[in-house]
């Protein structure tokens, strides 16, 4: 019975705090007993059940495994790497823990094929990787892999807005998260570590009293 892996991610586009990466293992006769359990996309559950499928879906799977890259280890990497290359680094790592027979990855690049290739050569032992869009929709893994990674994503937020106040949902439409990046800015002269420095929107609300460079990768 081959082993699947399913790999999403959830924090790509927001501002502030981290980018969290998921990938499970689970045999491919379970599969099924995913979907029973009522695994689909996290976006199209609600937080209480996101919550609850996140308690249950480890009794079916093998092996779980979670990469977390904070918002400072971003921008150090973007000086010389795009957003898609750190994504395909840490699956490659998590696939490297996994072990899988197969892999099932939501792809972040407008071309599949192209990201399936950035994956593989971030490995020392190749693996079949099949890298679709919406894999979260066509594979039970990647959806049990999606509220693995929103999940714990969602927790780690909950401690960030502790310890630095009320930052919204940390997207860069959000104008309470916009007015959190002017305030806090205008208060310290800096940016805590939880805020992407190297997207557009951190650059375009402080970025000419931080001397920061625009860059055509930065993300809204």
């Amino acid at each position: 019975m081959r082993l699947i892996a399913g790999i999403d991610e959830a924090g790509r586009g927001p501002v502030i705090g981290p980018l969290v990466i998921a990938g499970v293992r689970v045999r491919e006769d379970l599969l099924g007993e995913l979907l029973a359990l009522g695994v689909r996309d996290s976006k199209r559950l609600s937080p209480k059940k996101r919550e609850r499928l996140a308690g249950e879906i480890p009794g079916l799977v093998d092996l779980q495994h979670v990469e977390v890259i904070q918002a400072h280890q971003i921008d150090q990497r973007r000086r010389g790497e795009s957003l898609n290359r750190i994504e395909a680094t840490a699956m490659a790592k998590i696939l490297s823990a996994l072990r899988p027979d197969m892999a099932q990855v939501g792809s972040v690049d407008v071309v599949c094929e192209r990201f399936r290739s950035m994956i593989l050569s971030e490995m020392d032992d190749a693996v079949e990787i099949d890298s679709v869009h919406h894999a979260e929709d066509r594979f039970p893994a990647v959806a049990a892999a999606s509220i693995i990674a929103k999940v714990a994503r969602d927790r780690l937020v909950e401690t960030l807005r502790r310890e630095y106040g009320n930052f919204g949902s940390g997207y860069p439409s959000d104008p309470r998260t916009r007015s959190f990046i002017r305030e806090w800015y205008g208060r310290e002269v800096s940016l805590p570590p939880i805020v992407r420095k190297s997207w557009k929107t951190a650059q375009s609300l402080v970025g000419i009293q931080m001397g920061l460079p625009f860059s055509r990768r930065s993300l809204e």
